[in-house]
């Protein structure tokens, strides 16, 4: 079921898809995970993908992301089929996507230069030694982190943390960003910060995103536009006012989830 009114399906039809998701199935073993989802991402916007814990929001995205292979449909990133380029053009391809782990996935042992730094050499061979420092301190500027430059993982709090992973994907200047669950096991304060750098993101660097959450308060905040993903498939599509506005008992029962079920 899509909830989209006459004027955002009026934009639309004038944006770019960036993203096109269809038909896609994805199952592991004797488990359907993903059943039928179609689903496009426009130029420019934020996307939220709701959805309860298990649902396979993390999936879909690792999909498009070229992490995982769907068992059958078609992914079109930037116009390309991700499942049907190979070698040096899915390296390039994969360059343009910026992917937001939801532990950070930082390297322990590197600090936080020498994380963004890493992330920068291996990606661009010829860089030189100045390029790379007005690089990083240029994205941690935008996430607020320059004074953390030289500390270690470890000395970070879980929101600093998460923004150092963002630094660390922006820092290739990608097209597309995939944030999986951004605001998961942070307090609310740092949760609103978050949601803040991620549109803050959108502005600055004209990414086009998909936000996987179960986070209705990063929903409203950071979408464009939201769905509901639900056994598999998405089952409604529009504005957050749209979706959590009307009688829809899908929707309400995820309200119910995010904050009657989970107090």
């Amino acid at each position: 079921m899509k909830m989209q009114s006459h004027e955002n399906i009026q934009n639309a039809v004038k944006q770019e898809v960036v993203v096109s998701v269809k038909g896609l199935y994805k199952a592991f073993e004797n488990i359907s995970v993903l059943n039928g989802i179609d689903l496009d991402l426009f130029k420019g916007e934020n996307l939220v993908v709701l959805g309860k814990s298990g649902t396979g929001k993390s999936v879909l995205i690792k999909i498009i992301a070229g992490l995982l292979k769907p068992d059958k449909g078609i992914v079109k990133v930037l116009g390309e089929d991700i499942c049907a380029v190979k070698g040096k053009k899915l390296q390039e391809l994969r360059l343009k996507i910026g992917f937001s782990f939801q532990n950070s996935a930082l390297y322990d042992s590197m600090t936080v230069k020498e994380n963004l730094e890493f992330a920068l050499i291996r990606n661009r061979k010829n860089i030189g030694r100045k390029e790379i420092d007005e690089a990083v301190s240029k994205v941690l500027n935008d996430v607020k982190l320059l004074s953390s430059i030289n500390k270690l993982p470890a000395e970070l709090s879980g929101g600093q943390t998460k923004r150092i992973g963002v630094a660390r994907t922006l820092i290739l200047h990608p097209e597309i960003m995939l944030y999986d669950e951004p605001t998961s096991g942070l307090d609310p304060v740092t949760s609103m910060e978050i949601n803040k750098m991620i549109n803050e993101v959108q502005k600055e660097y004209k990414t086009s995103s998909i936000i996987i959450t179960h986070d209705l308060t990063c929903a409203k905040t950071t979408g464009n536009r939201v769905a509901i993903l639900n056994e598999g498939k998405l089952m409604i599509q529009g504005s957050f006012e749209e979706v959590f506005e009307s009688n829809d008992a899908l929707a309400k029962s995820f309200y119910d989830y995010n904050f009657i079920n989970q107090k």
